[in-house]
């Protein structure tokens, strides 16, 4: 795997950094130069340049004129936003509440045939019943400090989980089985949740398996993430969402889950691990 799940995104900056830098040289400009024409403090510039700075759209049409370049800020201007999407604060999306986080990926699960997902931390989102859904957004929203619309994000979260039972939809999906054991909520909001794992291991077009705690590891503990088809991975970490679309680090997620999957066990012996943890509750 990559050093980390946000290279990709970093690599995208710089790209459009080094550009900004060429489009500079070639109009032998200095960065004081372009800041005065650009109207801005030379630091500025370059922030921009050393990629510390992701600059603005207007930032950038700013730049090309500058440059006698103006025919290019299209591009680099797509560039940029490509870049901005692949690294994305939860703070910055969650900024008006949760809800509308659980809606804008709606598109993506519709058009998506083979769902991949590693749940390390926490049951995936698409298998959440609302008493546990609502525990685990109220302590984000608690610990980010962004708006309270836990309720209504939550009935966000259960109305897009419908592919799990509608559509044309596969599912592979693997959980540490520390995830059965973590409490998120009260012991009856566990129980349920539990549960209706039990309930969504019998769905035909549903394969869960459980990594448990004695198994022989080839493969570390990663950090949560979604493969939808072969076409985008969307990786969890703690400050923000990874959206990773390089065939090259995606090849890498899919052989990462791979091998996890060799790691877990299915059927009479993952519900065995479920039934253990639910009786655990007490």
């Amino acid at each position: 795997m990559s050093s980390s799940p946000s290279s990709s995104a970093q690599d995208a900056r710089e790209a459009v950094a080094a550009r900004l830098r060429e489009l500079l040289l070639d109009a032998g400009l200095t960065g004081r130069e372009l800041a005065i024409r650009c109207g801005w403090h030379p630091s500025k510039s370059s922030r921009i340049m050393n990629g510390k700075t992701p600059p603005s759209d207007a930032d950038i049409r700013s730049w090309c004129e500058a440059c006698g370049a103006a025919g290019q800020a299209d591009d680099l201007i797509a560039a940029n936003r490509t870049a901005d999407s692949m690294y994305v604060q939860w703070k910055k999306l969650q900024r008006n509440g949760m809800r509308r986080a659980q809606e804008e990926v709606v598109p993506l699960w519709e058009r998506t045939r083979q769902f991949r997902v590693y749940a390390s931390n926490v049951v995936p989102g698409m298998l959440q019943t609302p008493g546990y859904a609502t525990a685990l957004m109220a302590s984000i929203t608690e610990f980010q400090g962004t708006p309270d619309d836990v309720a209504e994000a939550v009935e966000a979260r259960m109305a897009r989980a419908h592919v799990i039972r509608e559509g044309n939809h596969r599912f592979a999906l693997l959980m540490e089985e520390t995830v059965l054991r973590y409490r998120i909520g009260d012991s009856e909001a566990m129980a349920a949740q539990l549960g209706y794992l039990l309930t969504v291991m019998a769905l035909p077009r549903v394969s869960l398996g459980i990594i448990p705690f004695a198994a022989p590891r080839r493969i570390w503990p990663l950090e949560a993430f979604y493969i939808f088809d072969d076409q985008h991975v969307a990786v969890e970490l703690l400050t923000a969402g990874v959206n990773v679309k390089t065939p090259s680090e995606i090849a890498e997620y899919g052989r990462a889950f791979e091998r996890l999957a060799e790691l877990a066990v299915y059927g009479s012996q993952a519900r065995a691990l479920i039934t253990s943890a639910i009786e655990a509750l007490g």
